[in-house]
């Protein structure tokens, strides 16, 4: 004799707790799995021996207060008979204990009490959602449908929610349903109480294959309690044939039969009306055969959508393959955009277009921005698409403007000011429409109203979170045409992808519980151990997700691939910027330079690239505004995720080396470091790590400690802000591709946009301005200042990269301060100069009479007046017309000389 305890508790179970028996209902909550577990390691092979070898009447079946009993009649056995019971255990713990009288351990009797048990609940009373305890991927399927099921009857009674009937007389009707938690409303369509007889136009209703959700729940308690039992009882009778989509298990187009009907209506509908339609041709055909014979059909907005859709990508897609048969030589390769395609550039864009909705995952740096772009330009000339939407992180939004700007036509714009501002602006008739994610969870009612053709999702794994917010809000957007860009489209879990793909195509895996049942390997507990049946995931997203990796199209890549990172600043960094780009303007205009004038607007020019990068290279200030390490660090994110990438890291600064390295360590990069303060006999060392260390991923560079350095092994170049001189930016570039690269090097440049003076520094060096001869120094320290060459060229230089500079606002306080400040001055000086020159006056005449002369003679006249005449001439006059005489002394020491030597004189 043997007893077995579960350690499965089911009054762990959060779930609602009902009055009654408390065995009973721990039977009822029992899974198979616990069932298997009851049983030990065996378990699952004693069910199915016990269900297959064993046979039961149902005379033989007791269930009483706190037992469940079944007797065999098992020849096997010394007295033909076995008894298997079940009972709970008392005490907290409420265990489930097993016993057979007649084995020694779990057995095959006991497995057929418990598969009877499972498979007749219903049937004893005992029905019950499996218990919440139990991770979903223990369940079965049935038991899987039943918790699910159970999940939203829970939601259904918890939530509160607003129904308004539009025909308060009779129950079958259509009811308006607000959910006070979002604050939507959505329509249930309300036929009877059985699944497939209701409609409601949510999200869940649409994916979860249930036919039926929380709304639907909620509505039918309320009409049970509104009316009588005899309208209750009343069916629904549909006066006319209509066509709606079958939310089931399988998607498709149900033909709705009225309630009275003849032969003809019956023959072309045929099995139409319970067995789903997938293809939308058939459907037509019969939809053309039923008005042909005279027979109205109502077709619902899903069902007309559906068969929409399928019939243009039908024709889409046939024009897609042909492109897709020999992209290299297709003539779209030049003609669909301004600029030449490579080969599986146009392949990308063919198979997501053909696919009407898709994911293109290819590597970083495999130009999934110009597929996006080609994507939207071969849609409209084959399915005459007019409006995009594109969403992506507000970092990259100037990115798309220019790019777009580059490659096409289109008119396009970015989604900027107040609310009413941007509501006008969805509603233009402009091609490509730019938000960021933030955006959308603002505007959603305003973007919701736009009919929009294709929605294109940059780096869409920021919606890989099933519970956030932006995810949810984002799933809500509806086109016919959707496309996701990201090159890592499942980052941790592989519930990211399935996110990421329900916004693709919300069927194609099928709802969560399903997905999450069937690859998901868990313990006890829940806690994932593994994932399993992935070919079969695999197979599932073949026809809509595209990866390409550089590896495997690395002979179509050119040798050098050069990309510009366009960055809008901070508001912190912008006001920076246009500060100190104004003392330059105001220094540049000034008719002569000093050499102090140089130095400030040295200092001037290096504070302005500072804070392109960021504000804390300025004020070293923990309340650090830098979008540009925002995008580098997605960047980076995205580039470590390929194992191939090596990347050489320029940057002007140490101090900002030092802020990528925080954001480095905090994805447990593996890096070195080279600059000007690291010994020369420790370099070796350093080069060879990266080099040779698979582990060592990143090398991070000042100008000053790339000299002569060969970085072969480097396939990626990121130039965090730009150098002054632009051959010193091929230098950096010549630490990768330079003779002896086997590989394509993708060189990054990161520029602050928005009139910044990276923004115009860029423009300088792509117009192959030669700045390299600047009669400046601009790398070095502020106290240095190095005069190459004339102070005109200094000018033109800078105007280069100055002009067209708008002149900063006149600060008329502080100038009205400096003014009387300069009057005082100079008022100051015209008394010195006053008071001077009657003193030189005084002590000169004083000298004369006491500096003898021979026979005391009077000076010859002529002699005065020839001396007054030559210093006149080395006089000028101020306004009033009065002489001045300018005395230059060498130095102070000089002034301090004349002032004893007249001091002595009048003294005398």
């Amino acid at each position: 004799m043997s007893q077995t305890a579960t350690k499965t508790d089911g009054t762990r179970s959060n779930a609602r707790k009902k009055k009654g028996n408390v065995f009973h209902q721990r039977l009822g909550s029992l899974t198979y799995s616990q069932a298997c577990q009851l049983l030990g390691d065996e378990g699952a092979t004693l069910i199915r021996q016990g269900a297959q070898f064993l046979d039961l009447n149902h005379d033989d079946v007791f269930l009483g207060g706190d037992l469940f009993r079944v007797r065999f009649q098992d020849p096997e056995e010394d007295n033909g008979l076995a008894i298997a019971t079940i009972t709970l255990e008392s005490g907290r713990r409420r265990q489930l204990l097993s016993n057979c009288d007649s084995c020694e351990g779990p057995c095959i009797h006991l497995g057929a009490a418990l598969d009877h048990l499972l498979q007749s609940k219903s049937d004893l009373g005992l029905a019950q959602p499996p218990d919440e305890s139990v991770p979903l991927e223990h369940l079965t399927p049935d038991e899987l449908n039943q918790r699910a099921i159970a999940d939203r009857i829970q939601r259904a009674e918890e939530e509160r929610m607003k129904v308004r009937s539009t025909n308060t007389s009779k129950p079958w009707t259509d009811y308006l349903v607000t959910s006070e938690r979002s604050g939507r409303t959505y329509r249930v369509a309300l036929r009877g109480f059985h699944p497939g007889m209701t409609y409601c136009t949510c999200p869940d209703f649409r994916t979860n294959k249930l036919q039926t959700c929380k709304h639907i729940l909620h509505v039918q308690t309320k009409v049970r309690k509104r009316f009588s039992a005899a309208k209750i009882n009343s069916p629904y009778r549909r006066k006319k044939l209509s066509l709606g989509l079958c939310y089931g298990q399988q998607r498709g187009l149900l033909f709705h039969l009225p309630y009275k009907t003849d032969a003809k209506l019956e023959e072309i509908v045929g099995d139409a009306n319970s067995i789903p339609i997938t293809d939308a041709s058939e459907a037509m055909t019969r939809i053309e055969a039923l008005e042909n014979s005279g027979i109205d059909v109502t077709i619902y907005p899903d069902a007309e959508a559906y068969i929409q859709r399928q019939l243009t990508q039908q024709r889409v897609r046939a024009a897609c393959d042909e492109i897709r048969k020999d992209p290299e030589n297709h003539p779209l390769r030049t003609e669909l955009l301004d600029a030449t395609l490579l080969p599986y550039q146009l392949d990308g864009i063919a198979f997501a277009a053909g696919a009407g909705r898709a994911i293109l995952a290819d590597d970083m740096g495999l130009g999934k921005t110009i597929q996006g772009i080609g994507v939207a330009e071969l849609l409209s000339q084959l399915a005459d698409i007019r409006r995009v939407l594109i969403v992506s992180p507000a970092s990259l939004k100037s990115q798309w403007r220019n790019e777009i700007r580059r490659f096409s036509d289109r008119s396009t714009q970015i989604v900027l000011g107040t609310g009413a501002e941007r509501c006008e602006q969805y509603r233009s008739d402009t091609f490509f429409t730019i938000c960021n994610y933030e955006q959308v969870l603002r505007d959603l009612t305003a973007i919701e109203e736009v009919p929009w053709d294709l929605i294109i999702l940059d780096e869409g794994q920021r919606i890989k979170n099933w519970e956030s917010k932006t995810s949810n809000v984002i799933r809500q957007l509806e086109s016919p045409f959707r496309l996701v860009l990201s090159g890592t489209p499942l980052e941790n879990r592989l519930g990211d992808l399935f996110t990421v793909t329900r916004f693709v195509d919300e069927d194609r895996l099928g709802p969560a519980y399903e997905f999450f049942h069937k690859h998901h390997v868990v313990d006890e507990r829940g806690k994932t151990l593994g994932y399993h049946r992935l070919d079969q995931l695999r197979d599932s997203l073949r026809p809509i997700l595209l990866r390409r990796t550089r590896s495997e199209v690395a002979k179509q890549l050119p040798e050098r691939i050069d990309e510009v990172i366009r960055i809008e600043p901070t508001a912190e960094q912008k006001e920076i910027n246009d500060s100190h780009l104004a003392i330059v303007a105001q220094i540049v205009n000034k008719k002569f330079m000093t050499e102090m004038d140089v130095l400030r607007m040295q200092k001037s020019l290096l504070m302005a690239r500072m804070a392109c990068d960021s504000t804390y290279l300025i004020d070293q200030e923990e309340a650090e505004y830098s979008s540009k390490l925002e995008r580098l660090t997605e960047l980076l994110e995205g580039l470590i995720e390929d194992p191939t990438r090596k990347i050489v890291l320029f940057s002007e600064w140490r101090r900002m080396l030092d802020r990528i390295e925080r954001r480095m360590d905090a994805m447990d990069c593996e890096y070195v470091r080279l600059d000007g303060q690291v010994a020369q006999k420790k370099r070796g060392e350093l080069v060879s790590r990266f080099q040779n260390d698979p582990e060592c991923r990143v090398i991070c560079m000042t100008n000053a400690g790339s000299t002569g350095l060969n970085l072969q092994a480097a396939n990626t170049v990121i130039n965090v802000d730009l150098p002054w001189n632009p051959a010193v930016l091929e230098q950096r570039i010549a630490r990768a591709y330079r003779m002896g690269q086997k590989n394509p090097v993708h060189i990054y440049k990161l520029v602050t946009v928005g009139d910044t003076i990276e923004e115009r520094l860029l423009e300088t060096l792509a117009s192959k301005q030669e700045l390299a001869d600047a009669s400046i120094d601009l790398d070095s320290d502020v106290t240095k200042v190095e005069m190459v060459s004339g102070m005109e060229d200094l000018r033109r230089r800078l105007e280069v990269i100055l002009d067209p500079l708008p002149a900063a606002p006149v600060d008329e306080s502080q100038q009205r301060r400096v003014e009387a400040e300069a009057q005082v001055l100079q008022a100051r000086r015209e008394k010195v100069a006053a008071a001077t020159s009657g003193l030189i006056s005084a002590a000169l005449s004083l000298a004369g009479e006491l500096i003898p002369s021979a026979d005391n003679k009077v000076p010859d006249e002529q002699t005065v007046a020839a001396l007054t005449e030559r210093l006149s001439q080395s006089i000028d006059k101020d306004e009033q017309g009065r002489p001045q005489l300018t005395i230059t002394l060498p130095d102070t020491e000089a002034l301090r000389g004349l002032a004893t030597t007249l001091a002595k004189l009048l003294d005398a």
